[in-house]
C-alpha cells in the first residue's frame, strides 16, 4: 500500500516532531533519507509553452530554473522554517540583514514611514537611519518600542511598517508584541518582529499578531558558528511578494551548503534553546550576586524592566544577557583578557559561550545603536551562553573577576 504523502509543514505535529520532519524527504535517486546538496547553477527549462510557464509561478515553490530566485535545498529549509514559526509561507536568505532589508524593500516607498525599536541590531539602525532615510526618501521614526504608547504617538496615515525587535539587541529590552499588533491593525500597517533572540521556540509572533517574523537564521537556528543565513516567515501573500522582489532583484541567495547546514541543525533546536535558556539564567543569577558586578539585565530575572511582558509572550527567556562591572573601560579588558572559555567575539546563539564589549559613545539621541539607557553606565557587556556546563562557566566568570 502506498504510503500517504507528508505535509512538508506537518501542522499538527509538535515542534520538536516538526523539527526533525518538517521539510524533509526520500531522495528520488539515492532513496537516501537526506535531501542532499543540490549545487547546479541552473535547471534544464520544458518544451512547450504550457510547461515553462509553470516554472515560472511563483505558487509553483519546488519548480526551479534559476537558484538566485530559488533552489531545492532553500525550498527545503524554508519549509521547515515555516513550519516552526507557524507561518504559511517562508523565504530565506543569505544572511540576516539580507532578510530584514528584504522586508523594507518589498513593502516600503519612497514617501512611506517606518516606526523601528530605537535600540536595535546596528546593521539595521544604519540601514534605515544612513540610506532609507537619507537617500531614499523613507521617513523613519525611532521609538522606545517597549513602551507601546510611543509607538502610538508616532503612528502617520503614512506608516506603512512598524519593526520591533523583542527581544531586542543588544540589550534584551522586550517590546509587547499583542499591544504593538493592534495599533498597527488599527493604523493599516505591517508589523515586523524581528525575533532572532527567541530561537524560533520561546514566543510565537505570529500567534501575537504579527504579520511577519525575521529571524537571523545564523544565531540560535544554525548554533554551531558554521553558517549564515536569514529568514523572513508569514502568510502566503505577503511572503510571494517578498519572493517576487526581494528574492530576484536583491540576489542575497543563501547557498545551498548553508541551507543544508541549517536544515540539519534545526533538528536539534528545541533542545539546545531549552539548555540556553536554563544556563542562562542561572548565569544570571550568579552575577546578579557578584559584588563585583553593577547590574545584569536578562529577560528572565525579575529585576528587568519588562519582566512581566517577557513572561506573558514567551515561555523561555532565550540565551542573552548583559551586565556591567564595577570599573572603568580599561579595566573590562583585563577582565576579558582572563576568560578562558568564553570568547570575545561578535554574534550568539553558538554552542560555545560568547562575549562583547559595548561602549557608551553616542551623542545623537537619535542613535539608538550608540546611545544606550543611561543606567547601563559608560560600558556594558551583551554574554550570549553556550551549551557548557554552567558550573564551569560560572567558574570562569568567578576567575576573571578577580582580575578587576
Amino acid at each position: 500500500m502506498e504510503k500517504k504523502k507528508k505535509d512538508a509543514l506537518m501542522k499538527d505535529y509538535e515542534l520538536a516532531t516538526r523539527s526533525v520532519h518538517a521539510g524533509t524527504g526520500i531522495d528520488k535517486e539515492t532513496r537516501a533519507l537526506r535531501r542532499p546538496i543540490t549545487l547546479g547553477n541552473s535547471y534544464r527549462m520544458y518544451d512547450s509553452m504550457d510547461e515553462l510557464a509553470i516554472s515560472f509561478d511563483w505558487d509553483n515553490t519546488h519548480e526551479y530554473i534559476y537558484p538566485r530566485s530559488r533552489h531545492p535545498n532553500a525550498r527545503f529549509l524554508e519549509e521547515r522554517v515555516a513550519s516552526l514559526e507557524g507561518g504559511e509561507d517562508c523565504v530565506v536568505f543569505a544572511t540576516g540583514v539580507a532578510a530584514m532589508v528584504g522586508v523594507f524593500f518589498t513593502f516600503v516607498s519612497t514617501g512611506d514611514h517606518i516606526i523601528c525599536s530605537r535600540i536595535c541590531y546596528i546593521g539595521v539602525h544604519e540601514f534605515l537611519a544612513n540610506h532609507f532615510s537619507e537617500r531614499y526618501g523613507v521617513e523613519v521614526s525611532f521609538v522606545d518600542t517597549t513602551r507601546p504608547e510611543e509607538v502610538k504617538k508616532v503612528v502617520q496615515p503614512n506608516t506603512k511598517l512598524i519593526h520591533i525587535e523583542t527581544p531586542g539587541n543588544p540589550i534584551t529590552l522586550v517590546s509587547d508584541i499583542a499591544a504593538i499588533a493592534k495599533i498597527a491593525r488599527k493604523a493599516g500597517s505591517l508589523l515586523s518582529v524581528d525575533s532572532t533572540y527567541s530561537g524560533m521556540v520561546t514566543q510565537d509572533p505570529l500567534k501575537l499578531g504579527a504579520d511577519l517574523v525575521m529571524h537571523s537564521l545564523s544565531k540560535f537556528c544554525n548554533g554551531h558558528g558554521d553558517g549564515l543565513a536569514g529568514a523572513v516567515t508569514g502568510q502566503q501573500d505577503l511572503i510571494t511578494e517578498m519572493r517576487d522582489s526581494a528574492s530576484i532583484h536583491l540576489g542575497a541567495t543563501i547557498s545551498p551548503f548553508n541551507a543544508w547546514l541549517i536544515m540539519r541543525s534545526l533538528e536539534t533546536l528545541p533542545l539546545r534553546v531549552k539548555m540556553h535558556c536554563d544556563n542562562t539564567l542561572e548565569v544570571a543569577r550568579y552575577l546578579e550576586k557578584h559584588p563585583k558586578v553593577s547590574f545584569v539585565r536578562y529577560p528572565g530575572l525579575e529585576s528587568h524592566p519588562q519582566h512581566k511582558i517577557a513572561r506573558k509572550q514567551m515561555t523561555g527567556f532565550g540565551g542573552v544577557l548583559n551586565f556591567a562591572l564595577k570599573t572603568d573601560r580599561n579595566s573590562y579588558f583585563k577582565f576579558i583578557e582572563r576568560l578562558n572559555i568564553i570568547t570575545h567575539a561578535v554574534s550568539l546563539g553558538h554552542t560555545e559561550s560568547l562575549i562583547m564589549f559595548y561602549p557608551q559613545a553616542g551623542d545623537d539621541p537619535q542613535l539608538g545603536v550608540l546611545n544606550y539607557p543611561e543606567d547601563l553606565g559608560d560600558a556594558f557587556l551583551r554574554m550570549s551562553i553556550g551549551l557548557e556546563d554552567p558550573k564551569d562557566l560560572i567558574a570562569d566568570l568567578s576567575q576573571a573577576l578577580e582580575a578587576i
